[in-house]
C-alpha cells in the first residue's frame, strides 16, 4: 500500500465509502462531465492518426506502448493533480478525493444497463433490448434472439462487476488514487484499441498489460460471486465446478472467471458463437437470470468495497 504522502493523501476507507454511497445514490453523470470520457475523447485523436496503421508490426506495437505511457501518466497526473491543488483545504480536498475516485468505477450504471434489458425482454420489445445491450458490452446483437440477448446480459453484468468495480476498489487499496486512475486509464484503452483487427499491434501493450492488471481482481471477483451466490442459495458447487472446467476456454484469461461463475450460480449456458461456451443448459436465460446475475454481482460488488475499507483500516492501526 503507497504511503500517505505530503503532496497527497493515501487511501482512505471513508473516501471509499463516500464514493460508492455516491454512486449507488447518483450513478454516473452524462459523458460530457465525465472524466472517463473525456480521456476516451482526448486519446481518440491520437488512435485515428494510426489509421491505417503503418504496416510494420513493431512499429505500431511501440506506437502502442508510447500511447499507454503518455496517456495514462496524463491521466493520472491530471487526477492527482487536482486533489494535490485542494490539499490545503481538509474539505475540500475530502470532496475532491471522493470524485476522482467515484469516476473510476460504476456500480449503479451497470445494474441500470441491465435493468433496460431485462425490462426490454419482458416486455417483448427485441430492438430496445438490442440497443440497451450495446451499453453492457460491444458485441453486435442485431442477430441475437432473446434468449441470446438474455445470456449477454448475464455474460456483460458478471464480467463487468470485476473490471468495472472489483478491480478499482483493489487498485486503490493498493495505490491510492494513482493507482486506480492508473488501472481505469489502461482498461479504458483495452476497450478502445486491445482487439483484433486493424489495432492488431497498436493495442497489443493495452490490452496485454490489463491483463495483467486483472489477474488477480478477476479471481477475487469469482470467488465473491461464488460466496455470495451460496448466500442467496444459488448452487454454489456447481458454480466452482463449472468455473474449474469453463473459464480457461475464454479468449481472456481472465474474463472468463467471473462469467463461468456466474454461469453454474445459474444453471445456464452462456455462449459467443464459434468462441465460447460456459456452463450447462438446466434452464434457460431470460429476463429472471439477468435480475438474479445483477443481485448476486452488486453484492459481491458491495463486499468487495467493505473488505478493502477493513483492510484499509487494520492497515492504518497496525
Amino acid at each position: 500500500m503507497f504511503a500517505d504522502q505530503a503532496w497527497l493523501p493515501g487511501p482512505d476507507p471513508l473516501v471509499l465509502l463516500a464514493a460508492v454511497a455516491l454512486d449507488l445514490c447518483f450513478g454516473d453523470p452524462p459523458n460530457r462531465f465525465h472524466p472517463v470520457a473525456w480521456f476516451g475523447r482526448a486519446v481518440s485523436p491520437w488512435i485515428r492518426v494510426e489509421e491505417p496503421t503503418s504496416g510494420t508490426a513493431a512499429r505500431d506495437f511501440v506506437r502502442g506502448i508510447v500511447l499507454v505511457l503518455v496517456s495514462t501518466l496524463g491521466f493520472v497526473a491530471l487526477g492527482c493533480g487536482i486533489v494535490a491543488l485542494t490539499r490545503p483545504w481538509p474539505l475540500l480536498s475530502f470532496v475532491a478525493q471522493v470524485l476522482v475516485l467515484k469516476s473510476a468505477f460504476a456500480i449503479r450504471g451497470l445494474g441500470a444497463a441491465g435493468s433496460v434489458t431485462e425490462s426490454a425482454l419482458r416486455r417483448g420489445n427485441l430492438e430496445q433490448a438490442r440497443h440497451s445491450l450495446r451499453s453492457l458490452c460491444s458485441r453486435d446483437p442485431s442477430s441475437l434472439g432473446p434468449s441470446e440477448i438474455a445470456a449477454s446480459a448475464v455474460e456483460s453484468v458478471a464480467e463487468n462487476a470485476s473490471d468495472s468495480a472489483v478491480a478499482p476498489f483493489l487498485f486503490y487499496a493498493l495505490g491510492g488514487l494513482p493507482g486506480v486512475l492508473a488501472y481505469r486509464a489502461v482498461n479504458t484503452l483495452d476497450a478502445m484499441v486491445g482487439y483484433r483487427g486493424r489495432f492488431e499491434f497498436f493495442g497489443k501493450a493495452a490490452a496485454r498489460l490489463d491483463d495483467v492488471l486483472n489477474w488477480i481482481p478477476a479471481r477475487l471477483c469469482a470467488a465473491l460471486l461464488l460466496v455470495v451466490g451460496r448466500l442467496r442459495g444459488a448452487d454454489w458447487l456447481r458454480g466452482w465446478a463449472v468455473m474449474r472446467r469453463d473459464a480457461a476456454t475464454t479468449p481472456s484469461p481472465n474474463a472468463g472467471r467471473p462469467m463461468a461463475a456466474m454461469a453454474g450460480l445459474l444453471g445456464v449456458r452462456l455462449t459467443k458463437r464459434g468462441v465460447y461456451a460456459l456452463g450447462d443448459p438446466t434452464r434457460p436465460t431470460g429476463p429472471d437470470e439477468i435480475a438474479q446475475a445483477w443481485n448476486i454481482a452488486r453484492d459481491a460488488i458491495l463486499a468487495t468495497a467493505l473488505l478493502v475499507c477493513l483492510a484499509l483500516r487494520l492497515g492504518a492501526s497496525a
